[in-house]
């Protein structure tokens, strides 16, 4: 295959020299979810960059220059979007890195690159796009039908506040005892909050940044900043990690200026009330707590002791950790959106992640990500160890 496009044009210096500067000591391979399930060595982060490295010399270095580009097989070209598609992109190879990788940001951009030779997205991934175009969501699902099945009737909506929640796709279609409770927890608060309407409230953009689909990324994120805007927002409260992510990271990037309101992640705001008295938990817990750190919180935005606080204020609850738990937390496989197309996958990682809270002797696993939340449910069913999955608002809800 000829290649005209350089493989370097649309990375950051810092992206390049990282691809660069990978030693090949292969030591992210004990902490790769993927090759915890698949021991595939042939997928895995060293074996990517170095293929990616070869295509940078075959089109980009100085004696390509001087003689010309080498063609790049089509077959290799293909196996490495493949690659680069089913890691989670959960960035624990990145955090373990010598050299310093920051691989939960790299792999994205390789994504995107992907894309715009056209090797993928791949399977259910290729849909998104036209589903978010159609109806605000990348599962398709009608607009009308956001709020409907899962929002308290109870609870009222302030049409304009300082504070707004984002409930998000995945908790409005998938998890809706996750989103259910966010507004439960915030209603007991008893700060007024607004939330834009069904066919407002569009999709966050992180399925088509994650998967490198970018065209309407700058659409997106204009729409909802000037909606949330003009309802007078000055704190944006959401539960998703996905969402918290590309809002704080990349939504300045698409809007072309600072945001006219902070990002805030539900557990910091809970976390905030719970200790200037404005939200209190009459019941207690006498149950041992496993908390299961998103890979897009933690290691994405450094929010780790934020909802470990808020479950330190349960009264008798204990809480115990995984082995690998904060900045070096393991994927429970529903991350990058590999779980749309690498579903065996997914569901392994979410059982290495049940198994571990059940031989800990947890009585409940608490998640905070509506896509985790869905995942690991789905991977429970059937599989010989069982625990209760809990969402931590549905159960800070509980103790209200």
């Amino acid at each position: 295959m000829k290649n005209k496009r350089s493989f370097i044009k649309d990375l950051s210096k810092k992206q390049v020299m990282e691809i660069k500067g990978c030693t090949d000591c292969r030591e992210c391979l004990k902490h790769c979810p993927v090759q915890m399930v698949t021991g595939n060595a042939d997928i895995s982060t060293p074996e990517k960059i170095k293929i990616y490295k070869e295509f940078i010399d075959s089109t980009d270095s100085l004696k390509a220059r001087i003689f010309g580009k080498k063609d790049i097989d089509e077959k290799l070209l293909k196996d490495f979007a493949e690659a680069v598609f089913e890691c989670t992109t959960c960035g624990a190879c990145g955090e373990i890195c010598p050299v310093g990788l920051d691989t939960q940001r790299l792999w994205p951009a390789l994504r995107r690159e992907m894309v715009k030779r056209g090797i993928g997205p791949f399977g259910a991934q290729r849909e998104m796009q036209k589903a978010i175009s159609d109806t605000g969501n990348p599962y398709n699902e009608p607009a009308e039908e956001r709020f409907k099945t899962w929002f308290p009737d109870e609870i009222k909506i302030a049409e304009q506040s300082e504070i707004a929640y984002y409930a998000g796709c995945t908790g409005a279609y998938e998890a809706h005892p996750m989103v259910r409770s966010d507004v439960l927890v915030l209603d007991a608060i008893g700060e007024p909050f607004t939330m834009l309407s069904a066919d407002k409230e569009v999709c966050c953009g992180f399925p088509l940044f994650i998967t490198g689909q970018h065209e309407m990324l700058e659409e997106l994120t204009n729409k909802l900043v000037s909606a949330y805007a003009e309802k007078g927002v000055r704190e944006l409260v959401c539960s998703c990690p996905c969402c918290v992510n590309i809002m704080s990271r990349d939504w300045p990037i698409f809007y072309g200026s600072e945001l006219p309101f902070r990002i805030v992640h539900i557990s910091q705001y809970v976390k905030k009330a719970l200790e200037e008295g404005r939200l209190k938990l009459s019941k207690g817990l006498k149950e041992k707590i496993i908390y299961h750190d998103p890979c897009y919180l933690s290691r994405g935005v450094g929010v780790i002791e934020e909802p470990r606080e808020v479950l330190r204020h349960i009264d008798g609850a204990e809480l115990i950790e995984f082995d690998a738990h904060g900045r070096n937390s393991r994927c429970c496989g529903a991350g990058g959106a590999a779980r749309k197309i690498f579903h065996e996958n997914a569901i392994a990682m979410g059982r290495l992640t049940i198994d571990e809270a059940v031989e800990k002797g947890a009585d409940r696993l608490v998640l905070s990500c509506p896509a985790c939340y869905a995942k690991v449910n789905e991977a429970m069913k059937g599989h010989k160890k069982q625990i209760t999955i809990v969402d931590i608002m549905e159960l800070i809800s509980e103790c209200i």
